[in-house]
């Protein structure tokens, strides 16, 4: 049987494949996503069900609530960031996988189950990333390099304004558009959306709470790397990102939060001779902030 054909259904050893899962879902001002998204996992059927609110004011827990009697809801009492909200979801939970979930997110059901199957083939693999649509059915660039140096400063100063660079074209593996449904390695996956054990999550710590938002997920995935775990990117699992929902709300303090990401990503991976460049590093990485925040306002 391929993963493709794995239903959140089906069985392995008695077992429904999505009852072995927690879905966590992190919300912010999500809207009418968020019961959408929610409603979506219940049809999985998954073995538990937890959102996370990160102090929404818009009325989108409560309709979540609505729509989706008893659904677990977990609520810090602030905004905590996108990687400290998923650990606690994880911390309320106690299946053998999590699917961690944006809230503006359309999940099928067997997009679950072909998740759990790419997971299950490989005992070496700890986190596997479905292939993410974008709501007019492109391939959104989701599972990625840990770019070159030469990689990184050619998409950081060409990717706004002329993304189809061949520095970009590397970074976000360009390749993937060729509609294989083969399950490949990936150096990391969205963090929007991706199945993982949890033996593997816990035994790095889960998310690195000091980043707030942005490149916690390539953090995540880099650790697990350095413990000898891997992470793979399956296409036979496809869900729909309508992305931007709440980060839309203070556009300019996200791209912020982005690069000032970026760096500390930049200063954690580094090592050698590469020390050395952080520096310069720093200053792209402020120039590029600047050119995203000036692409924002002109609307290019």
């Amino acid at each position: 049987m391929t993963a493709g054909a794995v239903g959140a259904g089906d069985r392995r050893d008695g077992v429904p494949a999505a009852s072995r899962v927690a879905g966590v879902v992190v919300n912010y001002e999500s809207g009418p996503a968020l019961a959408r998204c929610v409603a979506d996992l219940r049809a999985a059927e998954l073995g538990e069900l937890v959102v996370v609110d990160n102090g929404s004011t818009d009325g989108s827990l409560a309709a979540a609530e609505a729509a989706v009697p008893g659904v677990e809801v977990v609520v810090p009492g602030r905004n905590l960031g996108y990687g400290a909200a998923v650990n606690r979801g994880v911390a309320a939970t106690s299946a053998r996988f999590v699917l961690v979930c944006n809230p503006d997110l359309e999940v099928p059901p067997e997009a679950v189950g072909a998740l759990v199957d790419a997971l299950e083939a490989d005992p070496g693999c700890a986190l596997v990333g479905p292939l993410i649509r974008t709501p007019e059915g492109g391939r959104y660039p989701s599972a990625r390099r840990f770019p070159s140096m030469v990689d990184a400063a050619g998409h950081a100063l060409l990717g706004l304004f002329a993304p189809d660079n061949r520095f970009t074209r590397s970074y976000q593996r360009s390749e993937l558009d060729d509609g294989s449904v083969e399950v490949r390695h990936a150096d990391w996956v969205s963090g929007a959306c991706f199945l993982v054990r949890r033996t593997d999550f816990e035994a790095v710590g889960g998310f690195d709470e000091s980043y707030f938002m942005y490149a916690e997920d390539v953090d995540l995935c880099w650790r697990l790397g350095r413990v000898g775990r891997t992470v793979t990117y399956a296409p036979t699992a496809e869900v729909t990102h309508l992305q931007g929902r709440s980060t839309d709300r203070h556009p300019y303090r996200m791209i912020l939060e982005h690069h000032r990401s970026l760096l500390r990503f930049a200063s954690r991976s580094s090592s050698g001779w590469r020390t050395v460049l952080l520096p310069l590093v720093a200053v792209g990485v402020a120039v590029r902030a600047g050119l995203a925040c000036l692409a924002r306002a002109t609307g290019s």
